[in-house]
């Protein structure tokens, strides 16, 4: 066949495809003619699909408290002011309160003596990240603490990152890690998130608190995460407080373990 009778090539070879093999970012999609290829706008609607299915797919709070037993945690299960997902993503509001039932529980139980922290397990924007992640990670951190008086861990259905503090005041508790399902991104559903606060009570802002995002075995990884968490709390401890007077030079201070 002469060259001028071969069909032109309208798909132009992956020349990036080493590149994109260390990030989940899209990056390098390559075309086909002016256009992206069928495979990048069709992988492009599967990950929009899978972050909007995160913001609504429910916690399993059953299963998760079956797995925090088995763990030898204790549980109890709270619920926020927005009663539904509906209000919870209309009116992000009511989703940094408890509701009535919930808060006198939480005050039932509160013990005689302090207790250091509190850890929370929320759904938050990505229940499914709760869901994956939480066991393996609160796992890392409790093997990382001694000595530390760990109230049982609450399952906060809609749940803000500020219900802590509504949690946190009403069980005396030191301090408040959130564990939470963060806002999914196109390439990562599943994202959770760490928030500690130290002191926590009612009308803390979050210039008053810790982050530590995208924890996920795509991320940061669960020893990772732990160790940062712990670095923090004992930070908060020695400083008196939480936020942005509270630096993060874990990494420069090499392992904060004794």
């Amino acid at each position: 066949m002469s060259d001028e009778l071969k069909p032109a090539t309208t798909v132009q070879s992956d020349l990036w495809a080493r590149l994109r093999s260390f990030t989940r970012a899209r990056i390098a999609l390559g075309r086909s003619g002016h256009a992206q290829t069928t495979e990048t706008i069709l992988a492009f609607g599967l990950a929009h699909a899978q972050a909007r299915d995160a913001v609504h797919l429910p916690l399993d709070a059953e299963a998760l408290a079956v797995a925090l037993r088995a763990a030898g945690h204790d549980s109890v299960r709270v619920h926020s002011a927005a009663v539904d997902r509906a209000h919870y993503l209309r009116r992000p509001d009511l989703g940094r309160v408890l509701d009535d039932d919930s808060g006198a529980r939480l005050d039932a139980l509160r013990p005689a003596r302090t207790i250091d922290v509190v850890f929370v397990i929320a759904d938050g924007l990505s229940a499914l990240a709760a869901q994956r992640h939480v066991l393996p990670l609160l796992d890392a951190i409790c093997a990382r603490l001694h000595d530390v008086a760990i109230g049982p861990v609450v399952i906060a259905l809609q749940s803000r990152v500020a219900l802590g503090d509504d949690i946190g005041q009403r069980l005396g508790a030191r301090q408040v890690v959130m564990l939470i399902g963060e806002r999914p991104g196109l390439s990562s559903p599943d994202s959770l998130g760490i928030y500690l606060t130290h002191a926590p009570r009612l009308g803390r802002t979050d210039a008053e608190r810790n982050c530590i995002s995208n924890i996920r075995p795509e991320g940061l990884s669960y020893a990772q995460a732990a160790d940062r968490l712990v670095f923090l709390m004992r930070g908060a401890l020695a400083l008196g407080r939480s936020g942005v007077d509270l630096k993060d030079d874990s990494s420069e201070s090499g392992s904060m373990l004794p």
